[in-house]
């Protein structure tokens, strides 16, 4: 079944565009090489806001400066309309203009969303509407009456927050650029981290103890774990590294680093690796003057663990399937 364009108004969104928005979609505007570039940027821009503002009337935290679609360097390079959604994801915001019933979806984000809004941005920008919400694109071309309503996408970050299984990490997809939404490069997260006021910059990850042959196929990724009030505007660093050995099972190694100004780990932090039955498999915790933690293990195809790092009594916890 299908739904016409009077169903999808009839649970669409209407929210006004804020004087900022529009000061800032501008602005980015302003800053690109052509016209066309720079109406792209401009509707982006508005979308993500809209989308924004939404989500904080939900009482969802985001983050919207650490998105890439506020980044202008990758305004410049991508079509980007991003909104971070802390510990969760990246939310995709696309803008389609009135009377239009299909909405474009760039394949650079088919793979790293937690799920797409569509933002109908009105003619005089000074309202939008948001049209409805999907979990997966797999194609440019998203009809518009193919959306749910857009109250799905609340529905939809309260199951990524609660759903250990749906937010489980591919590491076997990993081997084929096949990367979950927040996990980035080393040399991207910290780039990221140096164009952050909050956090002064120190020197790249370094691992003199490295085991894992750069021979082998090696695969590292990273991502951010924020635990909040116990370590003020200083997130650590959790790397993953995988790599293919010859008796067919994987080589996993994960890393704990700080970041900003912080050359040690917080003293007490916990790098913890649980089975699937809930048990210790292996863990380590820094001393005071320890300035990354790291285990290492292997794993059979298929096999599921969790990582989770801690301070007291707050904890963040990451699945993965190999």
């Amino acid at each position: 079944m299908t739904k016409t364009t009077n169903q999808l108004d009839d649970f669409a969104i209407t929210l006004p565009i804020t004087q900022a928005a529009r000061i800032a979609a501008q602005q980015f505007a302003n800053r690109q090489p052509n016209s066309q570039k720079a109406e792209q940027v401009r509707l982006n821009t508005l979308a993500v806001s809209v989308v924004n503002d939404y989500l904080q009337m939900m009482e969802v935290a985001t983050n919207l400066t650490a998105s890439d679609s506020w980044n202008p360097l990758m305004q410049l390079c991508g079509d980007v309309a991003d909104l971070e959604v802390p510990s969760v994801g990246r939310l995709e915001c696309r803008p389609v203009q009135l009377h239009e019933q299909v909405c474009s979806v760039p394949p650079e984000t088919w793979e790293e969303r937690i799920g797409y809004v569509i933002v109908q941005v009105d003619e005089t920008n000074t309202e939008a509407k948001l049209i409805g919400f999907t979990k997966k694109v797999n194609q440019e071309t998203l009809p518009l009456n193919q959306l749910q309503p857009i109250e799905a996408l609340i529905d939809r970050l309260e199951q990524l927050k609660t759903s250990p299984v749906d937010a489980l990490v591919n590491l076997s997809q990993w081997f084929v650029g096949q990367f979950e939404s927040g996990w980035q490069t080393v040399e991207t997260l910290w780039n990221s981290l140096e164009a952050r006021p909050a956090y002064g910059f120190r020197s790249p990850v370094s691992t003199p103890d490295t085991t894992l042959s750069q021979a082998e196929a090696v695969t590292r990724r990273a991502k951010l774990i924020d635990l909040g009030i116990k370590i003020v505007d200083q997130p650590v660093m959790l790397i993953v590294e995988i790599a293919p050995e010859a008796n067919g099972q994987i080589g996993v190694r994960l890393q704990l680093h700080s970041t900003g100004n912080q050359i040690h780990l917080p003293t007490g932090v916990k790098l913890t690796v649980i089975d699937t039955s809930g048990a210790v498999f292996l863990e380590a915790q820094a001393r005071s003057a320890d300035n990354y933690l790291q285990l290492q293990f292997r794993g059979e195809i298929q096999e599921q663990f969790s990582v989770q790092v801690a301070l007291d009594d707050m904890s963040i916890t990451e699945s993965f399937v190999i």
